[in-house]
């Protein structure tokens, strides 16, 4: 016998052998199986003549509508105590989604229309607070600190609120173009209008003019 014989020969009884090794596995399997509904459909058939005694004791009893038995079937409401299916999380959404259209096409519900409401911005009439910082250090012979220009501003402007706090932020904004400088004096910080600010200032009263159109 030739190698290749036996190599063929040895090849096939190992199929053989796990074909049937496979095969007993299978069918043990499938015994258990049979074995664990056989086990599951008496404690159903059990329970299921239970549920008829039950039923049957609440009727004697005088209940009404006895609880309806529990569906199987995917998605299907289960009862609740009460005898009253219970809708299910599916059942909500395609409920919600039938009213949405149904709702009016193009209309916003109220709590959508009050929320884009915006209140109408107070319109500012005269000079912005820059231009009068400018103005003010342009007028000024001495440097002044931020707070001065502040409360100088203040008792100019009365019908206006000025900040310490933006007009610092005003001032450093200048400086950053050139139309202030900064000097330094110890730990304190003084301001003056710088060339340039002069150079590209209008005059006051025409300042006045353009304000009034």
């Amino acid at each position: 016998m030739s190698d290749a014989t036996v190599s063929a020969t040895a090849l096939t009884s190992q199929y053989i052998s796990q074909v049937a090794s496979d095969l007993e596995r299978n069918v043990k399997e499938q015994e258990r199986i049979a074995e664990e509904l056989n086990t599951l459909q008496a404690e159903l058939t059990a329970l299921q003549h239970d549920h008829g005694v039950l039923v049957n004791m609440q009727q004697a009893l005088g209940v009404p509508t006895p609880p309806a038995a529990p569906s199987h079937a995917n998605g299907a409401a289960v009862p609740t105590s009460s005898g009253k299916k219970a809708t299910s999380t599916s059942g909500r959404r395609r409920t919600a989604k039938a009213d949405a259209v149904k709702s009016p096409k193009g209309k916003k519900p109220a709590a959508a229309k009050s929320a884009t409401r915006r209140p109408a911005a107070r319109k500012v009439t005269g000079p912005t607070l820059v231009d009068l910082i400018r103005h003010h250090l342009i007028e000024q012979k001495e440097p002044r600190s931020a707070a001065e220009v502040s409360k100088e501003l203040s008792d100019a402007h009365p019908d206006r609120t000025i900040s310490s706090n933006v007009v610092r932020t005003s001032l450093e904004n200048l400086v950053a173009r050139s139309l202030v400088q900064r000097n330094k004096q110890g730990s304190s910080v003084f301001y003056t209008a710088s060339a340039r600010a002069e150079a590209t200032t209008e005059p006051k009263g025409e300042t006045q003019r353009n304000a009034d159109k």
